[in-house]
């Protein structure tokens, strides 16, 4: 792929594919193709309108809304007039998106609904709880006036790429390249802001050269053609969509299909029939809770069918981990239960899926273990809004749970001292929006300090084990990683969330949000299991049950669905207290 920057990227995947189904949208209960001809016809109008409304080269303008099609095309409109796109999580509330308003001096902003659009009004109208924009000219909610070009609905022939004379681009990037002025690949195309678990949102300044770079570089490593059906169903406002679910899709010339939304998945697998899937983890933990349940709720003797099978698919992906030989016995066991079992799991997910990628946070080893075992392995990977989406995972000869897989070509990854990750490559952002000190102490001679605690093994495969920050020191001088402990607590369907504390404390304690119905006996017995697994000074001595409240409107959970330690801490002291009392 010889492209610079994401307009030529685009303007690439139409030259090279000429897709027809360059993407499908739902509407009116039906799944229809958009060609790549009508997307670029829509880009091209949208950049006209752009410019119409005033927006220059390098001005800012918000995105606030879900998921669709439209969030696309203005996102490529955006950029294609060579200003920067501001993605901001359709999930914050007015107080939170204010400050986000000033600090980019964003001069527009595109809205999905009459919602998002008061709550962009609220915040520059009100100061935003403290933020105040006036550089914010206009809000354009294209849920309420549609987009130039046929963005609401378009003709037969359009979605055909019929009569899109427009967009022939074999002379000199002619038509639909005619009205954009392309940016370099040294300009800024986005600020992303972190839904950093502490302080206030840092920008994260990214360049149209990182966000190609992460596009081609994934290319070279991932088995992604034009035949793959990819559905969407992340925010794009998050990085990992937008750089590995929309722009390296366009450049395979994938089609991608966006879903209607998390609670239509289970739907949309079936309709779609993808060939594609990224998620975090918790939709692969959801999917096997729910063939959990619905063989427990079958009874006898589909229920004890069910976990024969999912012993077998453990001990075999076990096995298989560890480099150690599969008996006959096992080997016969596995293949009768793929027949009678594990075929029914892979209809879940449309019955053709061939490549699965978990991405944001850590997978859980036993989910990792239970889908490897069924013939349906997810390919866990890393990255960071720094590194534009992704810079390792998994390859199919390579599986290595535990692990998040090598780096991708051209990033390079080493350990610190302190055993803190650092990267380098194309992908590395430009810096933080407006924060000279952060980004020098982000970047130094080339690399990227990350934040995250690691390892790597004589293989080059990437190991997690946690966030520098979070490191508890306790007060007899021993280092714990809490991140690994809370995600083994999570993993019984009786915790729903867990935070692990105890920095110069005497012991560690924890604090549980229990699963509904769930008793406190129940709770002590999960972590007594987890327990046994520890080494003395990393088990979890006392522990309280706090209610389940954590979410993105009450402010302890981060738009990603991360934990914000530091608030849930506050808003829990005296329980915390209580815990460590007389320690």
């Amino acid at each position: 792929m010889d492209a610079r920057t994401i307009p030529e990227l685009i303007l690439r995947a139409y030259e090279t594919y000429r897709k027809p189904d360059a993407f499908l949208v739902k509407r009116a209960g039906r799944w229809e193709p958009v060609a790549m001809a009508s997307v670029l016809t829509r880009v091209r109008a949208l950049t006209d309108a752009l410019r119409a409304r005033g927006v220059a080269r390098g001005e800012r303008v918000v995105l606030l809304a879900e998921s669709s099609l439209e969030w696309a095309l203005a996102d490529m409109a955006i950029m294609s007039l060579g200003a920067v796109t501001v993605p901001i999580y359709p999930t914050l509330p007015a107080h939170e998106i204010g400050p986000l308003l000033a600090d980019s001096g964003a001069v527009g902003a595109f809205a999905s609904t009459k919602e998002q659009r008061e709550k962009l009004e609220s915040a520059r109208g009100a100061g935003g709880g403290g933020g105040s924009a006036p550089a914010l000219r206009w809000v354009w909610c294209y849920g309420e006036e549609a987009l130039p070009g046929g963005a609401s609905g378009e003709s037969t022939a359009i979605a055909a790429g019929e009569g899109v004379a427009s967009v022939d681009l074999g002379d000199e990037r002619a038509g639909a390249a005619a009205s954009i002025d392309l940016p370099k690949p040294e300009d800024l195309a986005s600020i992303i802001y972190t839904s950093g678990t502490t302080g206030v949102p840092k920008g994260v300044m990214l360049t149209h050269a990182n966000l190609v770079a992460q596009a081609r570089i994934a290319l070279e490593a991932m088995p992604i053609s034009t035949n793959d059906i990819y559905l969407s169903f992340l925010p794009l406002s998050h990085v990992l969509e937008r750089g590995s679910g929309l722009y390296t899709m366009l450049a395979a010339g994938a089609t991608v299909a966006y879903a209607e939304s998390f609670d239509r998945m289970a739907a949309n697998l079936l309709e779609v029939r993808p060939t594609i899937i990224m998620a975090v983890p918790r939709f692969y933990e959801k999917v096997l809770a729910r063939a959990t349940d619905a063989a427990a709720a079958a009874g006898f003797p589909r229920a004890q069918l069910f976990r024969w099978a999912v012993r077998v698919a453990m001990d075999w992906a076990e096995r298989r981990t560890a480099g150690r030989a599969v008996s006959p016995g096992l080997a016969f066991q596995h293949a009768l239960a793929g027949a009678l079992v594990y075929s029914m799991l892979a209809k879940r997910f449309g019955g053709r899926v061939h490549l699965r990628i978990s991405g944001g946070a850590p997978l859980n080893r036993e989910v990792a273990l239970f889908f490897l075992g069924v013939g349906q392995p997810i390919l866990q990977g890393y990255g960071l809004t720094e590194t534009s989406s992704a810079i390792c995972v998994h390859r199919f000869d390579g599986h290595r749970i535990g692990t998040v897989g090598p780096p991708f070509p051209e990033v390079e990854v080493r350990i610190a001292e302190d055993g803190e990750i650092l990267v380098r490559g194309p992908v590395i952002m430009k810096g933080y929006w407006n924060r000279p000190k952060e980004t020098a102490e982000a970047l130094q001679d080339g690399w990227l300090h990350t934040g995250d605690i690691g390892a790597i093994d004589p293989d080059s495969h990437l190991r997690i084990t946690d966030r520098k920050k979070d490191l508890i020191v306790t007060s007899i001088g021993k280092k714990v990683a809490p991140q690994p402990i809370e995600e083994a607590l999570k993993s019984s369907p009786r915790i729903q969330e867990a935070l692990v504390l105890g920095d110069g404390r005497k012991y560690l304690g924890a604090l549980i949000v229990p699963t509904a119905g769930v008793t406190r006996e129940e709770i002590g017995a999960e972590i007594e299991r987890v327990n046994e697994t520890l080494a003395p000074f990393e088990k979890i001595r006392k522990f309280d049950l706090i209610p389940d409240d954590l979410s993105v409107e009450s402010g302890a959970l981060t738009p990603s669905l991360k934990l914000k330690r530091k608030q849930v801490a506050d808003r829990y002291r005296d329980v915390i207290e209580r815990l460590f009392a007389g320690a």
